[in-house]
Formats: C-alpha cells, structure tokens, sequence
C-alpha cells in the first residue's frame, strides 16, 4: 500500500519526542501510512536527520514542551503549516533514575517539567483547536512504570502516572466532542535511554530485564524479549486511528506481560 493509500493518508499529526527511540519510530509508522508529520524535539539536529528521511512528509520544528509559549506556537505554526491538526501523539519523556534519599530537587523538577507538564501543554493546545472541529485524538506514551513501583524510578513513576491519570480526566472531559484521549504505556524498549541503564556490560544489562531481578523488586518480561520502538509506535498508530474509534480514556501496557498487569 502506497502512502497515499494510508491509514493516515491526507492527515496532519503532530509528534513530541520525535528525534530519537520511540519517537521516530512513531513518525515514521505515520509516514509510512501516508500523514503529514509536524515533528519537534530539542534536539535540533536529530529532528533534521530525521526530516531528511522523507523530505515533504515530515516537518521539523525544534521544541521545549515545558515552554507553554512555545508549545502554543508550535501547535498553532503545525496547523498553519499542515491544516487541522487530526492526531497529537505526545512521546517526549526523560528519565532520572536515583534513590529517593539521593533525588536532587532539579531531576525531580525536570521529570515532571517534561514527563507531565509538557504533556499537559501540548495536549492543551491541540484540545483548544480541535474542540471547535469536533474530532481528533490525543496518544500519550507513559509507561508500565506508572502502575508499578521501580526502585530508584520514583520521579518517572510518579511522572509517568500523574500523566496516565491527567490524559483520562482530559479524555473524559473531550469525550463530548468526539475527541479521543488514550496512553500507551510501555516496558522497557530497545531504546538509548534503555542501554543508558544496563551500564558497561550491555548483554548482562539485557538478560537482568528478560530473566527479572529479584534484587530491585522487578519481574522479568514472560514473552522473553524487549520490546522494540516499533512495537510502541504500532500500539500508538493504532489508538489514534478509526480502528480505534470507540476507545478513549485506555491504558494500553505494551510490556510483554511484565507486570502482570497489576
């Protein structure tokens, strides 16, 4: 199927977090399905690397989510560039990982800054415009981590899950105007935040996920693979799209089953 012919086809969607990992991933499984992508990030230079993949498909615009003035502009630059805004997939995140007794106030602050409060601008944007219009549909990428403890995770867990529980009370409240809200949240992914936690010997790093680690309190994955950032986007593309018409205000955990889902 070309383009053209896309699930997505003819459709604006704007993407956060878009230069690297899940992200890309989530941009390139649009592009794929023939949308228009208006993607931003603060890296800049990974945002033109990634343009430059599919020259007119994507458009790069450099971004901080925790600058509210930015964002709005972000948002209403996207629609003038790209028409009505159909989907809005929030996916930038930052993890800093510590005990809680050694947790700097700066990496508390930064977690939520981005992890929460920069998905609570863009999504305001998008539901400021889409409101009117009567349709659209809001996917953010949490994580299974908002459900379950980490050790030495509480700034992302506790991001991760105000964020989970913020898009539910937005979905609730859009639902009337027949806009959608839903999270994807994943496990771990073969991402370079991901690597960034296994230290020096990668391969261990990788079997201490799969096999789980009593020590930290952490299950294994049962399916016995990591995930990989496509596994993400496809659950991603899938919410926002018609298949998914009547689901809103959806948890839904791509981990491998590990966290039991409890």
């Amino acid at each position: 199927m070309s383009p053209a012919e896309g699930e997505f086809a003819g459709r604006a969607v704007f993407v956060t977090g878009a230069a690297h990992g899940i992200g890309a991933s989530v941009v390139a499984a649009f592009v794929r399905e023939g949308a228009r992508v208006f993607a931003t990030d603060a890296d800049a230079d990974g945002l033109r690397a990634l343009a430059a993949r599919r020259p007119g498909a994507i458009t790069a615009h450099p971004l901080d989510v925790t600058d509210p003035v930015a964002v709005e502009t972000a948002v209403a630059t996207a629609e003038d560039t790209l028409g009505p805004l159909d989907v809005v997939a929030c996916v930038a995140g930052i993890l800093r990982t510590s005990p809680v007794t050694e947790l700097t106030d700066a990496d508390w602050s930064a977690s939520l800054a981005v992890n929460t409060s920069g998905v609570f601008h863009v999504t305001r944007a998008a539901a400021r415009r889409m409101t009117p219009r009567g349709r659209g549909a809001l996917v953010t990428v949490a994580s299974n981590a908002a459900g379950v403890p980490r050790a030495g995770m509480a700034a992302y867990a506790a991001s991760k899950a105000a964020t989970v529980m913020y898009t539910k009370c937005l979905g609730l409240e859009l639902a009337p105007h027949g806009i959608r809200c839903n999270t994807v949240s994943p496990g771990s992914t073969l991402t370079a935040m991901q690597r960034a936690m296994w230290g020096e010997d990668q391969e261990a790093g990788a079997r201490r996920v799969v096999e789980g680690d009593p020590a930290a309190f952490r299950t294994g994955i049962p399916l016995g693979r990591i995930a990989e950032p496509a596994d993400i986007a496809d659950a991603v593309t899938f919410l926002a799209s018609d298949r998914a018409r009547h689901i809103t205000m959806h948890d839904l955990y791509v981990d491998g089953g590990a966290t039991l889902r409890a």
